[in-house]
């Protein structure tokens, strides 16, 4: 069962929206001010909040700011204000939808349920690389050795992801070509491919001269090998 906290200070609201959450089968608890929210945020665990925007003590916005510091729960926030502006500003510190007031409950509860399964399908697939020491966090596009943060191209970046993403498998230059190519949408030669092999040992090799994790298998291409 999906539990979901509500933080909304409309009564009539929210009788319409707890009986169409728990009818949908959905777990729900109620805070009517930040105050409340802080409060419930800090004991229980949820997989949804929705959180109307204006409150008599602040707003859902800033509550939306002290979850994310700690929290990837996916969040939708209720407002009566559909200026761009602020659409733009709770999207881009991080809410995953925006609904405006009046809205049709079976509008909210569809994009509820869209919500919760998009987070499940993502959840289900790994947003993380690790290996030899090297670690790649895929939703930030970044990769880190030893705790080191790596200062790598787009390119760059990207063929470690393939190497990684096929560990112990011998990569023939030609399916490598095939799937790299630069921010410009242009084709990757053989000859570029080189460099930015050169480049890349570089940057993760501990002995670049003497490459221990990626490796060139003659006549076949290259390899990640998986040494620890």
């Amino acid at each position: 069962m999906n539990k979901i906290l509500l933080l909304e200070d409309d009564l009539s609201l929210i009788n319409g929206l707890s009986f169409a959450f728990k009818k949908q089968g959905f777990e729900l608890d109620i805070a009517r001010t930040m105050k409340e929210a802080d409060s419930i945020w800090a004991e229980e665990k949820y997989d949804l909040l929705v959180l109307d925007v204006s409150l008599p003590d602040g707003s859902g916005f800033d509550f939306c700011k002290k979850v994310r510091q700690t929290s990837k729960v996916p969040i939708i926030f209720l407002t009566a204000a559909d200026e761009e502006i602020n659409i733009i500003m709770g999207l881009d510190m991080g809410g995953d939808d925006y609904i405006t007031k009046p809205f049709k409950l079976g509008v909210l509860i569809s994009r509820v349920n869209a919500l919760l399964r998009r987070t499940k399908d993502f959840n289900s697939v790994s947003t993380e690389l690790t290996s030899n020491g090297i670690k790649v966090l895929l939703l930030q596009g970044q990769a880190y050795k030893n705790g080191e943060l790596l200062d790598l191209t787009a390119a760059e970046y990207k063929l470690l992801c393939l190497f990684m993403q096929n560990p112990n498998i011998v990569l023939s230059k030609e399916w490598i070509l095939e799937k790299l190519w630069d921010c410009e949408g242009n084709y990757i030669d053989n000859n570029t491919l080189t460099v930015y092999m050169r480049r890349l040992r570089i940057k993760v090799e501990d002995n670049p001269s003497e490459p221990q994790m990626i490796v060139t298998v003659r006549r076949m291409g290259y390899k990640w090998n998986v040494i620890s």
